[in-house]
């Protein structure tokens, strides 16, 4: 969310999102509970920030209020046999997902000049 400008904006998360989609991946997106005072100063649901990013509204997750999301994010990914795209090293989280050490499983992204970037080596597999 704070990759094009380092303030809140949910369309750095949209690019993302349609980078991923255009290269044949079927992204999911979790979010803090906090989300939504960041970006509106109010609590948004999973349902209006789907609407925002193109996506079904069961492949978006707000984590519940005094819940992180890292873990969330973490085990959706185990469990789906997804790759992460975040700057987040989730050195706190390594030893019960020891998968985050593994090449590939931590994606790192931004922008350059103003185009996104992401480290990703291939399409995705279908």
């Amino acid at each position: 969310m704070y990759w094009k400008t380092g303030e809140p904006n949910i369309r750095a998360v949209r690019d993302v999102v349609d980078e991923l989609r255009a290269r044949g991946y079927f992204p999911r997106v979790v979010f803090d509970a906090n989300v939504g005072y960041l970006l509106i100063g109010r609590y948004q649901h999973n349902k209006a920030l789907s609407s925002q990013l193109d996506l079904p509204v069961n492949r978006v997750s707000v984590v519940p209020k005094g819940t992180p999301a890292d873990p969330y994010i973490l085990r959706s990914a185990r469990g789906y046999g997804g790759q992460v795209v975040s700057r987040d090293q989730f050195r706190d989280w390594a030893e019960a997902h020891p998968e985050i050490a593994e090449p590939g499983h931590l994606i790192k992204g931004g922008y350059r000049n103003g185009k996104l970037w992401l480290d990703l080596e291939t399409e995705a597999v279908a």
